[in-house]
């Protein structure tokens, strides 16, 4: 009878862990299994989204407002076009906010930051940011570095 205890114990410990680490998936991945939450559809284009993937987040003022749903190349204009979706309840965005490509901590998780603007018109579904900030590239800030210290050497 001890040895049943001791084995359902185990197994429930088990089964603890496996649902904690499914919990932790989830959350790192950005996964919810949630209903999603209604939204509007807002496009931006960049020159460079230089590690910019979907479900990256869109925050204003540091609060997640949405989330990035694609990202494709724009053949027209040579760009990357950016398509987010913004949560409903935030329908104050000015149409002439700015959208920029930042990274978030050390490990380099990239994400778009808005920053509210001043026109009277709101942006709506289908609308497009016109004012874009690029992702920064350390590749290309190491190049300049170094190719502006070995032309000063000459």
């Amino acid at each position: 009878m001890r040895t049943r205890t001791l084995e359902l114990t185990v197994g429930l410990f088990i089964l603890i862990g496996i649902l904690a680490l499914l919990v932790l998936a989830l959350r790192v991945s950005g996964l919810t299994m949630s209903a999603s939450t209604d939204s509007y559809k807002v496009y931006a284009h960049f020159d460079n989204v230089a590690g910019l993937t979907s479900r990256a987040k869109v925050t204003m003022a540091g609060v997640t407002i949405g989330q990035v749903t694609g990202i494709e190349f724009d053949k027209n204009r040579y760009t990357g076009k950016v398509e987010m979706a913004i949560n409903d309840n935030i329908n104050t965005l000015p149409s002439d906010s700015t959208a920029s490509i930042l990274t978030a901590g050390l490990l380099g998780e990239k994400y778009v930051g808005i920053s509210v603007g001043g026109e009277e018109t709101m942006l709506a579904d289908g609308d497009q940011i016109y004012d874009t900030q690029s992702a920064l590239v350390l590749e290309e800030l190491i190049g300049r570095f170094l190719l502006n210290t070995v032309s000063k050497e000459d």
